[in-house]
């Protein structure tokens, strides 16, 4: 903020002295202003700037030390679960080392013994050349050799010097011992016989061989790596060409390589002009570089500090051969799909969650890539949580999700054309219950939707008769809809629809698709669906369509991923995503969750539809109005009832095939007769670009989309 200052010149304008004649007169009559006329003043801050040392000092340097200063306290000591994390996992480390080796004692002693021959021969060498004093013998032999009388005698009484007490102590030894070995062999056998043992194995220490293998056995564990070093990262980093260029500063380290959680941490501040994205780019070759597997090695970018701050991340031991962690409802719990639902673990162990709540989701991935437990982690949390509806089209037939099928209001599983028409069904009854629910949702008042005009849970919950419930329609195998001869343009357009306006009403569409490319996933459809997940694909395009443009030169690239990483994928919202690996949940646990599931919806009376023995009529409210919307042509102001016709035999053949076996003047007549209800017309028109003139209609006759729509 700035005082403002107001100054009059004695030769201001008229209309300015009579102004401030006025103000003098109203002064009787009107509250008065004084203000202070400064001369030529400036504008002066109200809030003066805060004071900051001086660039370089030594409180400059400390200031910005403490602001990106580790904690005091470490986070596993601070972390409750990660501290029991850790202790458990270390007791179990040592107990099993310690268990490993008391168990393979006895073979250890044996291998002493068997060394213990060789290893008093080798005491017994040393022994006498100590006696002899042998090392002193090349020093004799040169001073004979040199004729030097003086220095020969001379060594020769010291040797004798030396010599002597060595004999007669190795001769009381020998005899002290012999006389105690002799004794105990009488008086005490046993006792005997274990301090022989005892020492011929100690013996046996002596007996190695120079070649020969470890005494004690080693476990070598193939996926457990070398510690992480910064030379290492400094060399790998020069090895893929990113280095200081000639005058300029290489890779620094902002902070020292670290312990983070079951692998190293490094924090790198790249040379200058050199962004951390093309590290992603080029992540198959540092892994290389750093001759370590590509599972192992996850580089990130730090965007909190700038572009060029890299973030590697080192395993310890490999994900992909690791053991699996237990998904954490496996045993017990409730799930809420108005909340994040567990999903899976990230490479460094932590739990994902995923947001299915106003969102939509599409999973991708080629065949083998653990597409089938992806969707046994989501639909087992939708089914833990008793207030949702799970509507389940399994395109393939299968049955890979027959454990929740105790459970569903609509359960398919199928590839022939009445399951396809099944899913298309479920499709328009979502878009026929979002309808229903936005128009009760407009007649709230907006004390009761502060946080805009979309189903809560308070919502659901204070209006039960309402059925507001999250509604999941699982479609898996989707590419059976979409590359189908009569069904694929109206599946896009459902599912277009579906996903852009159903999400705030909580009506959640889930697609599975095993061949992510364009045919089988149309534009519209993977371009406005707001989480995503991409587990293995052959190429850039088809990752793309799963993750969104641009994302492989983001980084972002499933093609990275091992097919024999089955579950392992990107999971995306917006524009960032993680690595993640589904929770593995087998067959048979999947099967004792559903029961779980269906004991919890059975106490809480949520059971509907199939689940009930009931007959599910999937509603369809779209008119002929909504169908000649969906394959309007875009930018086209008026279009000939005869094309108008075959488009829609093509969208929904089972309504309107018929109409293309009249002739062209009954279709048309067919279609006018259909729109009168509508209130709509059709008119004569000339379409200079088509066919000259014919009956048609033009787009703007077309009633309005109704709220909701």
């Amino acid at each position: 903020m700035t005082d403002t200052t107001i100054q009059l010149h004695k030769d201001a304008p008229q209309d300015a002295q009579d102004a401030h004649a006025f103000t003098e007169d109203a002064r009787d009559t009107l509250t008065e202003t004084i203000i202070d006329v400064v001369q030529d003043a400036a504008p002066r801050p109200v809030d003066p700037p805060a004071e900051q040392p001086p660039a370089g000092t030594w409180i400059a340097e400390r200031q910005a030390y403490l602001a990106e200063a580790p904690p005091v306290v470490p986070t596993f000591l601070r972390n409750a679960a990660e501290f029991i994390d850790a202790a458990r996992w270390t007791a179990s480390y040592y107990g099993h080392v310690t268990a490993f080796h008391a168990i393979r004692l006895p073979v250890y002693a044996l291998r002493l013994l068997t060394r213990a021959p060789r290893g008093l021969a080798r005491m017994v060498i040393r022994w006498g050349k100590w006696v002899a004093d042998t090392e002193a013998r090349p020093v004799e032999a040169k001073a004979a050799a040199s004729a030097d009388i003086e220095a020969w005698l001379s060594l020769s009484r010291e040797h004798s010097r030396r010599v002597r007490p060595r004999r007669l102590a190795s001769l009381a030894v020998a005899t002290t011992t012999g006389i105690t070995a002799l004794t105990g062999c009488f008086l005490a056998p046993g006792w005997t016989l274990t301090a022989t043992l005892a020492a011929t194995t100690l013996i046996g220490l002596n007996g190695k061989k120079r070649d020969g293998k470890p005494l004690v056995t080693r476990y070598v564990a193939t996926n457990v790596l070398r510690r992480l070093d910064s030379t290492e990262v400094l060399d790998a980093l020069a090895a893929i060409g990113i280095e200081g260029k000639k005058g300029k500063r290489g890779a620094e380290f902002a902070s020292e390589v670290m312990r983070d959680g079951p692998g190293w941490r490094a924090e790198v501040d790249l040379p200058a002009g050199v962004k951390a994205a093309e590290v992603l780019e080029k992540r198959e070759a540092l892994a290389a570089a750093m001759r370590r597997p590509i599972s192992t090695v996850w580089p990130s970018v730090d965007r909190t500090a700038h572009p060029g701050r890299l973030v590697l991340w080192v395993a310890q031991r490999d994900p992909a051969k690791s053991g699996r962690r237990l998904w954490p409802l496996m045993k017990q719990g409730t799930a809420d799909v108005y909340e994040p639902l567990p999903y899976g673990f990230d490479p460094r162990g932590n739990l994902i969650e995923i947001t299915l709540m106003y969102s939509n989701l599409l999973v991708g991935g080629i065949p083998g890539s653990g597409k089938t437990s992806c969707a046994l982690a989501i639909v087992l949390g939708v089914a833990l949580d008793p207030t949702a509806e799970l509507w389940i089209y399994e395109l393939k037939g299968s049955g890979d999700l027959d454990s929740v099928k105790p459970v569903c209001h609509r359960y398919v599983s199928g590839d022939e054309d009445e399951d396809l028409e099944a899913a298309l069904g479920g499709m328009r009854s979502g878009i026929a219950e979002y309808q229903r629910r936005a128009k009760f949702i407009k007649g709230l008042p907006a004390s009761e939707v502060p946080d805009g005009r979309r189903v809560t849970r308070a919502l659901a919950e204070k209006y039960p008769e309402q059925q507001l419930g999250p509604r999941v329609i699982v479609i898996d195998e989707v590419q059976e809809l979409f590359t189908h001869a009569d069904y694929k343009e109206e599946a896009a357009a459902l599912a277009t629809r579906l996903i852009k306006k159903g999400r705030a009403y909580g009506i959640i569409l889930i697609l599975l698709t095993q061949n992510p490319d364009a045919p089988s996933l149309p534009s519209s459809v993977s371009s406005s669906v707001g989480t995503r997940l991409c587990l293995a694909v052959m190429d850039w395009r088809a990752n793309n369509n799963v993750l969104g443009t641009g994302a492989y030169d983001r980084g972002l690239r499933a093609t990275d991923i091992s097919i024999d990483e089955q579950g392992t994928g990107i999971l995306a919202r917006g524009r960032e995503g993680i690595t993640v690996r589904a929770a593995f949940i087998k067959q048979t646990e999947a099967e004792d969750i559903g029961k779980r599931a269906l004991a919890l919806r059975t106490a809480a009376g949520t059971l509907t539809g199939q689940a009930v023995g009931a007959m599910v009529e999937e509603q369809d409210v779209e008119t002929i109005v909504d169908h000649l919307r969906a394959i309007w042509p875009d930018g086209v102001e008026a279009v000939h009832s005869h094309r108008l016709v075959e488009a829609l035999a093509a969208y929904r053949p089972d309504l309107y095939k018929a109409w293309l076996e009249m002739e062209a003047a009954e279709s048309s007549t067919a279609l006018s007769a259909a729109l009168k209800a509508f209130k709509v017309s059709t008119k004569q028109l000339t379409i200079r670009e088509c066919c000259g003139g014919a009956k048609g209609l033009r787009y703007v006759d077309l009633p309005a989309p109704e709220e909701g729509e």
